[in-house]
């Protein structure tokens, strides 16, 4: 990392009220943290550092990050400790703050010349044959810039940069000409990325470790996500590695969609997605000005959906034609760029309802919903998947400088790994040839981020293959919806060292079989995978009513897979009609320890309650081990929910085994049956809580964790 000095760290000149200094609090290792510093050093920073710093500071990340690279990149608290004052005197000094604009004009008029930091803006002055410069929060405007900085930074004339600036103040003899000058401009970026040299590092972590890297990296706590999770966090950085990469992201509010592309890349540009025009985004015809693809790597729309949006229709076509063949026109000249296209937005409805009633487009502004220009995107990421950000899942742990990681990614656009999964497997069904390349260029930027050197088992490269096809089946399934003239086909692979052919399907076409139509139907009845196969036959279309009389179907041997990262499962869904006319019910789990795997206990002897008719009563024992570290609060919990049960249709007792050999969770009953459960109760990722939560309330609004559940018949 160039570790040239960015600007001196003289006290504050300019007035004003200084906020609240971050301190940093000594964070202990893990052990990934103790290996990325060895492999990385230098190049990486404590994330929770940069969190800290943003409360005071509207910058994004990877300014934050330059600064904090260049004084904090260690794990000497007393080095961080220093490091931060620095980068805080730093921010306090120069960076420029809307509201003290004035104040900061008036430093350099005084001192004739003061380093900022600020957004700069270009724009060629047609009329004087020069370039002028506007200072975003500065708010300076029309200030001569020289063609030399122009030349070595274009971006500066499309959406802007952030630099470190050094301006001058003089009075020019002619009135007509600005007293402000720029003398020196620096964008706030990595000098250079050795990539041989990152190779060699990365082989040194597992396939594992480099995904919470990674994780850890865009900020967030590896150890809050699963791995499909994960993937469909990662798949974001996809547009910043792979050319002309267009992929839609639908979701829920406050998930954090947009987060990587606003603050993750300098090379990336985030703009609302009713901000832009043609002349904007592609070229003006007037002035020949190139347009944001020809400059940036990433073009984010950000709000993107939305009925009540105004949309022109000649941009949706000229986007078309980019997002398929890369090129467009000025006049009879045709260019061609290299940006990637995202497309974020928020969903209203649930899963099953868009399922039953529409369409996972519905959302978008009705001029986008045009099959031809939904054919174009690559990947449809299920936004509705990844759960809303909540302070836990940000980390304290070590990640790359962003802007590092960003250079990283750049390089990799010269990569291609689209036909990697051919040394392993093959496309046994007929698919389109826009189908392909979706999934190709998903998997060739997945193999970037997560295996850069290429070097991934034919496991690895399967597991990416199929979320690819998944990722691109979700855009194909619902063109069918809107556009009955595209053809439907299957998206199956199969292995070139033998085994069955395996059917790549959704989630939700899973988990809502009835919904998804006649397509998962004729996939069961064909060649899908064992797993695929179990979930399709054995899932259950919808949840029992609570009365008992509505339980009615019979239940039978079988196993069932709750996919990671999906909504609309509980434990009535899961249990009941296995436990209905039960009258003594054992559950086998030594990990029945912390608070929320008691409330996990609470809720599921809640469900069995409503099973038992008025007037019966069940007894309910479970057996579980002892938490040393906690032993007495968890006495405490499962004593107090014992005690809230008496005199319900609930007995509930608990006990302590102390077993070594105690460790797989079932639970058996006396009609018979016994349920064996890999994870016990804990199948729901972390949610908030509280008085007005409603994934507290209902369960089927959680994302599970994932989960493998057999139904064994036993003889009475």
């Amino acid at each position: 990392m160039n570790s040239e000095p960015t600007t001196d760290t003289a006290p504050v000149e300019a007035p004003g009220a200084a906020p609240e200094p971050f301190v940093a609090v000594p964070m202990p290792l893990s052990a990934l943290d103790q290996k990325i510093l060895l492999h990385f050093p230098g190049l990486v920073v404590r994330k929770d550092l940069t969190n800290g710093l943003k409360q005071n500071a509207v910058v994004p990340t990877y300014v934050l990050e330059y600064l904090l690279g260049q004084h904090c990149a260690t794990d000497d608290n007393a080095v961080i400790k220093a490091g931060l004052e620095s980068v805080q005197k730093i921010l306090a000094k120069h960076y420029v703050h809307r509201n003290q604009a004035q104040l900061v004009k008036s430093t350099i008029k005084e001192k004739g010349r003061h380093k900022v930091i600020d957004k700069l803006t270009v724009e060629l002055n047609d009329k004087g044959g020069f370039y002028e410069a506007e200072f975003t929060n500065l708010g300076l405007k029309k200030v001569p810039v020289s063609d030399d900085f122009v030349r070595r930074f274009p971006k500066l004339l499309v959406g802007g940069i952030w630099c470190i600036t050094d301006v001058t103040y003089e009075v020019a003899e002619d009135p007509k000409a600005s007293p402000w000058q720029i003398d020196t401009l620096k964008p706030i970026q990595v000098a250079s990325v050795d990539f041989e040299q990152f190779l060699k590092a990365r082989a040194q972590f597992s396939t594992e470790e480099w995904m919470d890297v990674l994780m850890q990296s865009m900020g967030f706590n590896p150890e809050m996500f699963g791995r499909r999770a994960k993937l469909l966090t990662l798949i974001r950085l996809i547009p910043y590695c792979e050319r002309n990469y267009n992929l839609l992201e639908l979701g829920p509010k406050g998930t954090g969609k947009s987060h990587i592309y606003a603050e993750f890349s300098p090379h990336g540009m985030l703009i609302s997605g009713s901000e832009v025009t043609a002349p904007k985004l592609f070229v003006s015809n007037a002035s020949g000005k190139i347009g944001l693809v020809g400059y940036w790597d990433c073009v984010c729309f950000d709000e993107f959906a939305g009925k009540d949006k105004k949309v022109d229709k000649a941009l949706v076509d000229i986007m078309k034609n980019y997002m398929a063949n890369r090129t467009f026109s000025r006049g009879i000249e045709q260019l061609t760029a290299e940006a990637s296209m995202v497309f974020m937005g928020n969903t209203k409805k649930s899963v099953a309802y868009m399922l039953k009633h529409s369409n996972f487009f519905e959302p978008l502004p009705d001029k986008y919903i045009d099959s031809a220009f939904l054919d174009r995107i690559h990947a449809y990421n299920p936004g509705w998947e990844v759960a809303p950000i909540r302070h836990e899942l940000f980390t304290s742990g070590y990640g790359f400088v962003v802007d590092f990681i960003a250079e990283v990614l750049k390089h990799l656009r010269t990569e291609d790994f689209t036909g990697a999964y051919k040394k392993h497997f093959e496309i046994t069904s007929e698919v389109s040839t826009r189908d392909q390349t979706g999934f190709e260029k998903t998997f060739s930027g997945l193999m970037k981020i997560l295996f850069p050197d290429g070097n991934a088992t034919a496991r690895e490269v399967e597991e990416l293959l199929s979320f690819a096809m998944e990722a691109r089946r979700r855009v194909r399934e619902h063109i069918l919806r809107i556009d009955d003239t595209f053809k439907r086909h299957d998206f199956i692979y199969r292995s070139l060292s033998g085994g069955a052919p395996v059917t790549v399907l959704t989630p939700e076409e899973i988990q809502y079989p009835t919904f998804a139509g006649p397509r998962v139907q004729k996939a069961a009845e064909g060649e899908v995978s064992p797993k695929s196969r179990e979930e399709t036959i054995t899932a259950v279309d919808s949840p029992p009513e609570k009365a008992t009389a509505n339980v009615v179907a019979e239940p039978q041997p079988g196993h069932v897979v709750v996919p990671e990262n999906t909504k609309g499962w509980s434990y009535r869904r899961l249990f009941s009609k296995y436990l209905v006319g039960a009258r003594r019910i054992n559950i086998d789990d030594p990990y029945v320890r912390l608070f929320f795997q008691a409330r996990n206990l609470m809720e599921f002897l809640q469900m069995v309650h409503d099973l038992v008719p008025e007037g019966d009563e069940v007894a309910v024992h479970l057996k579980t081990q002892s938490d040393m570290d906690s032993c007495v609060k968890q006495e405490e919990n499962l004593n107090q929910i014992s005690e809230s049960f008496i005199g319900s249709r609930v007995a509930f007792a608990w006990e302590f085994d102390h077993s070594p050999n105690f460790h797989a969770r079932s639970i058996t009953t006396d009609t018979g049956w016994k349920i064996t459960i890999d994870r016990g109760l804990d199948i729901f990722q972390k949610y908030e809580s509280g008085p007005f939560s409603l994934e507290q309330a209902i369960q089927e609004t959680r994302l599970t964790r994932g989960a493998e559940i057999t139904y064994l018949r036993l003889q009475k």
